[in-house]
Parts: structure tokens; sequence; C-alpha cells
């Protein structure tokens, strides 16, 4: 990166989903665009559950996600751009209570300075409704764009309740990817795993499976999700996926309990399970190394 981002204010990020920092990407640009500035990172905010109440969990409920905006807002170098991804709010039953979450948690994400600014939803976002009350306030569940020589797609695994990607969306996918060279740097953020993590606890897509098998004709492919609020790190093939701690609550290992139910509110280490990961990219072959950073 061109000046780097210090250290300490990275440390400034308590309860951020996660930080990415992604280099070296001339490498995989096209012939005449090897002198493109193609360096930038993004910040990666997850699971924020706008609407929880739990004191026991997080007696900071009402003020860790605009925290996490000032604490952005702060840094010495602004990011390229911020990614939510998904479970902005707490699921609830009542649509005009669903809509108000959304609204409020717009107007608190437009206090940042950065003003590119994408999301995604979570199944407590998108689930009861198909995603309607989300696209009315945050757009379309799935997208692509492109960055400084890296391909993102937005894959929605969580408005289908049975959390499926579904056939149509899976020929969007193959659609997408088939016009990406075999050796394009393509960056996928889902909300659920793709993988069978731990279905017994939701964590899996359905038909994850498939979307990976069209995800691995490319070289260079690096999944970032959400939804277990826990560090994470799994190889399909040659794909790495990633999981972002959460914002609002962290949750248990994988089977380690018999329930997957929040971990308690420690007053003696405050936001213990939420953190932020710097991740860099080298040149060639073209990989991502993590490092995760607890909140102190």
């Amino acid at each position: 990166m061109k000046g780097p981002v210090d250290r300490r204010q990275f440390l400034k990020l308590a309860g951020l989903g996660g930080v990415v920092l992604v280099s070296g990407c001339a490498s995989s640009l096209g012939p005449g665009m090897a002198g493109a500035d193609s360096d930038f990172y993004f910040v990666q905010l997850s699971d924020s559950h706008w609407g929880f109440e739990g004191p026991a969990v997080n007696p900071d409920a009402q003020g860790t996600l605009k925290k996490a905006v000032a604490a952005v807002n702060g840094l010495a170098r602004q990011p390229d751009f911020v990614m939510f991804t998904g479970d902005l709010t707490h699921t609830t039953d009542d649509p005009k209570e669903r809509r108000r979450r959304l609204a409020e948690v717009s107007e608190i994400v437009s206090e940042l300075k950065v003003k590119d600014v994408r999301f995604m939803p979570g199944e407590h976002d998108a689930s009861l409704d198909n995603g309607k009350a989300f696209k009315e306030f945050f757009g379309p569940t799935r997208y692509t764009f492109d960055h400084k020589g890296v391909h993102f797609i937005v894959v929605d695994n969580v408005s289908d309740p049975t959390a499926a990607i579904g056939d149509e969306q899976l020929q969007w996918l193959q659609a997408d990817l088939d016009r990406q060279p075999r050796d394009a740097r393509i960056v996928v953020f889902t909300h659920r795993p793709l993988f069978d993590l731990y279905p017994q606890w939701d964590w899996a897509t359905r038909d994850g499976a498939r979307a990976i098998a069209l995800l691995q004709t490319h070289d260079n492919v690096t999944v970032f999700y959400g939804h277990i609020h826990q560090e994470n790190h799994f190889m399909t093939g040659n794909i790495a996926h990633h999981s972002a701690k959460g914002l609002m609550f962290a949750l248990p290992v994988a089977g380690s309990q018999p329930k997957r139910l929040p971990i308690p509110w420690d007053a003696g280490a405050p936001y213990r399970g939420l953190g932020f990961r710097e991740v860099d990219a080298e040149r060639t072959p073209v990989k991502y190394a993590v490092t995760e950073m607890p909140v102190s």
C-alpha cells in the first residue's frame, strides 16, 4: 500500500467485522494496465444486528455500530470503500419495525466519511420477506463491481428462507464468471458460508457446493463472509474462505456446546470475540495473508 495504515489506527476499530487490505493487484492486470494504481484497502463490517436487545450479551447494543462508524472515520487514511456483509438488523416479524431498523442503520452509516458504502443482506434482514424491505433501503441483494483490477461478486444466500442461492442466481453467477479470464482476481462476498461448516447451526448454504464448483473454474478466488460471528479459515480446493467476527455479539465454536447461544458479555474484557482483520495480497501467485487482530 502507499502510505500504509498505522497499526495503532487499526487498534481503534473496536468491534469491526474486518479490515481488509488488498495490495499488489497490478500483477493480475492485462497488458497496458501495469501502471494502474491498483493498491487499495477496504473495510468489512458484519453482523451489526441493529435492534438486538440483550444486556447480558452486549450492554452497548445501541452504541457499538456508532462507535464502529466513528472508528472508521478516524482512520488516518480512509478506505476505498466499506462493505457490510449482512445482518445489518436483528430479525423481527413486524414489517414496519424491520423497515424502521433498516432506516436507522442507513442513517447511522451515512455518517461515514467514505461515500462508497456497499451492502448485502443477512437472513435477519431478508429471509422473512425475500429481501423486499432490504431492497427498498439498500438496493439489490446480488451484484458485481470492479475496483482497481479486482472483480467483486456479491452472492445472496439469505433471501431464500431455505438458505439456498437458487438456480436462477447460480445461472447469473456462471454467466458473470464466464466473462472473466481464468486468472482474474476475484473476491466473493456472501453472508452464510458457502461450504458446510456446521449445518446443524445453519452454518451452510444448501446449494453452496454448486457455487463453489463454478468458482473453482478460476484460479484466484477468495471468499469473505459473516454469519458465524467469529474467525474461521477454510479451503475448498484453491478457494480460501475467511469469516468476519461480528459486531454485536460473539458466537461459540461450532459444536462446542449443545445450542448456538451468544457468548455472554465479559465486563472485564469488553468486546471480547469482536474484532477485525488485515488481509494482504501477495503479487505472484495471488494469495491473501490474513492476520486477525483482537479488540483490546
